[in-house]
């Protein structure tokens, strides 16, 4: 696709989304919502039939067609269960704290491109609600606000276990969403906009003559660090630990039931959508097919490739659930910290002076591609090389159950000397006089 009609393609959303109707804006605020619940019963049970075929069970297979209406079942089921609240709660933040969690999640996905211009009633529209100057930062926003909802749910509950989960999530979410920001901002650098409509719109040319144009594989480290932040962000395995089962019961919703814990549940999985209509919005092209020039990439069809480009990441949650093993917290904390967000700050500058032209013998393009692959290679050597074991002079060595082992280089010590007791002597002459006396005495 040409430089011009890429040019042309920005900034067009905005204009087509001004002249809507509001009969058309409620259409698609409905169609929204209704979208993403689809896709929160959908996935509940994609990820138990997919965890199960990893596990070699059968899955859910008794309620609708092949057991695909067990998450609709199981919904209605909460809908109606006994809503119990603890005596030591606090009543309106403990009601408040699960709404919090759930709204900001369905208001991130307005600023998402769900496909290019359409026929929509006889309106022509883009799918998208609303096209803002700073959409990128909407998405943040919404996902910052979200964790105030974990927060006060555990200090609300007056139980110990779901405020420790609360504190976890919000140490986690301070560090995976410095990562996952600063993953954006080369993304930002190199488009110039915030919006996503021109983000989307950006990568709709080609590099190298044939490859997409796509910022996954132009900004590559970008895309890696955002795909990590993403999981942690949205507190799934192996970064579960908020809601650590064998440690913290259910985490910060323990004391929840009925609906209130459905509404936690619902947070969750479309906060998992958002995030991966956000990567495939931010690295992947949006609604564009992997070629250009074709009737596939106009109308309806944007919204086909804008589907099966999140249900790739989406499917990505599952596939990590059902390998990975949950990471320790300070492994989790030490990733986040030391990692990533080193690595983004350092990725950051090397954009900086490429878009400067401070390398010329190169094309943009080839300079980032290049940059990306040196980048990965030492991100990918950070995560394989082992951890540098401390060792404590002074420390007990434990098992692997906790009881303390005697050391290797254990030396059992010398017996201390056996000391001589003195014995009294008898004189010879005593002796002979004491033996004669006794016998005379025979």
């Amino acid at each position: 696709m040409t430089q011009q009609f890429v040019a042309a393609e920005i900034g067009e959303t905005a204009k087509l989304l001004a002249d809507d109707p509001i009969w058309l804006i409620l259409v698609k605020v409905v169609a929204i919502f209704a979208f993403l619940v689809v896709m929160t019963l959908f996935m509940i049970n994609w990820e138990r039939k997919v965890v199960a075929r990893m596990q070699h069970r059968p899955g859910p297979n008794r309620v609708g067609p092949n057991g695909w209406l067990q998450s609709l079942a199981d919904g209605l089921k909460l809908a109606f269960k006994e809503d119990i609240r603890p005596v030591l709660a606090d009543k309106w933040v403990f009601f408040l704290a699960p709404v919090i969690s759930c709204i900001p999640a369905f208001l991130a996905f307005s600023v998402i491109p769900l496909a290019g211009e359409v026929n929509l009633f006889g309106e022509q529209t883009a799918l998208q609600l609303v096209d803002l100057p700073v959409g990128v930062l909407v998405v943040l926003a919404c996902s910052s606000i979200g964790v105030y909802g974990i927060v006060l749910s555990g200090w609300a509950s007056g139980s110990p276990y779901p405020l420790l989960g609360a504190l976890r999530s919000a140490a986690q979410v301070i560090s995976y969403e410095i990562a996952m920001g600063l993953s954006i901002v080369a993304v930002i650098m190199f488009t110039g906009s915030m919006s996503t409509g021109d983000i989307v719109g950006a990568q709709a040319s080609t590099v190298l003559g044939f490859a997409p144009g796509w910022f996954g594989l132009l900004l590559f480290p970008s895309f890696a660090i955002y795909v990590v932040s993403m999981v942690g962000e949205t507190n799934r395995a192996p970064f579960d630990l908020p809601e650590a089962e064998s440690e913290l019961v259910g985490g910060f919703h323990t004391e929840y039931s009925s609906l209130k814990f459905a509404l936690f549940f619902l947070a969750e999985y479309v906060n998992m959508v958002t995030v991966s209509a956000l990567a495939t919005t931010l690295f992947l092209g949006g609604y564009h097919a992997p070629w250009s020039g074709d009737f596939m990439n106009t109308g309806w069809w944007g919204l086909l490739w804008f589907i099966i480009k999140t249900l790739a990441f989406l499917f990505l949650f599952i596939w990590l659930r059902g390998t990975l093993p949950r990471m320790r917290y300070d492994q989790f904390m030490r990733l986040g910290w030391k990692v990533l967000v080193p690595t983004s700050l350092v990725w950051i500058m090397a954009v900086a002076v490429i878009r400067t032209g401070a390398i010329q013998q190169l094309s943009t393009a080839q300079r980032l591609i290049a940059l990306g692959v040196v980048v990965g290679l030492v991100l990918l050597v950070s995560f394989l090389l082992p951890d540098k074991k401390v060792q404590d002079s002074k420390g007990v060595p434990l098992a692997g159950s906790g009881f303390p082992v005697p050391p290797l280089d254990l030396a059992v010590p010398k017996s201390a000397p056996k000391r001589k007791v003195k014995v009294a002597t008898i004189p010879a002459d005593d002796t002979a006089k004491a033996v004669t006396t006794g016998k005379e005495a025979e």
